[in-house]
């Protein structure tokens, strides 16, 4: 998939974007109709184990895209931007450029920030955006867009993301009504996370898809798996035939 790829699908069908990490997920995702691999900054969360996203580092961003692109050859890489990276147009442009010497096609921007935006495409390099919560500058996890001048704010990020030319945006948590006329009113592909299904598609970081944090249910996020519980007794299985000396057996043994 190319960036005109994703904007020719506004209209046609749902775009499937998840996130990847590392070679093994980003392969498995790769033979199937995922559309947008999203490396996501949550690696901090996910991967790192940190409470948020905002002790991410340039230098993170580019390990895991690597990561990512060794393993695919489908889908569009968009990788994050992560905090205090894109301070300056210049450190923006340098950064950016680094995330796609790194594999990403891409780069993912949070908020608005027009000059950073322009100063990227002027160099080519394709930019989604991101508005409603922004897990980099957000104190709280909270559904944005609520109050009418909230609303109105995010709604005119939208357009003015649309006119200087991303090429699509995330928009998170927000409610039904905003995201649906966001996508109504933008010629940008939105993908929604916890935004309703009136987006052009939707978004989920693939670990709280496959259920792999057992304390993490946010509302927005539906569990296709339970992997911690499939985990669990897998490892359970192995420590107890260990311990009995029924593995390694004679079918896992060499001769």
């Amino acid at each position: 998939m190319n960036v005109d790829e994703i904007r020719a699908l506004k209209g046609k069908r749902k775009i499937i974007m998840l996130t990847a990490y590392d070679y093994q997920i980003a392969k498995i995702l790769d033979n199937l109709e995922v559309d947008i691999i999203l490396v996501g900054d949550s690696v901090g969360m996910v991967v790192q184990g940190h409470p948020d996203t905002k002790s991410v580092t340039i230098e993170d961003m580019m390990y895991h895209t690597r990561n990512v692109s060794r393993a695919t050859t489908r889908p569009l890489i968009v990788s994050d931007m992560p905090i205090n990276s894109y301070n300056t147009p210049q450190q923006g442009l340098k950064n950016a450029q680094k995330l796609l010497e790194a594999g990403a096609h891409g780069v993912k921007i949070e908020g608005s920030y027009p000059k950073i935006v322009t100063t990227l495409l002027e160099h080519d390099i394709p930019v989604m955006g991101h508005i409603g919560h922004l897990p980099q500058t957000s104190e709280k996890v909270r559904v944005q867009g609520k109050r009418p001048e909230q609303a109105d704010q995010i709604w005119r990020d939208a357009l003015q993301l649309d006119k200087l030319g991303a090429f699509g945006m995330v928009i998170e948590l927000v409610p039904l009504w905003l995201a649906r006329k966001i996508t109504a009113d933008v010629k940008s592909p939105t993908i929604g996370i916890g935004a309703s299904k009136y987006c052009d598609g939707q978004v989920l970081v693939t670990n709280d898809l496959l259920g792999l944090d057992a304390d993490f249910k946010p509302k927005f996020v539906k569990r296709y798996a339970n992997l911690h519980e499939t985990i669990s007794e897998a490892v359970q299985r192995f420590i107890k035939e260990v311990k009995t000396c029924t593995y390694p057996d004679k079918r896992h043994t060499y001769h």
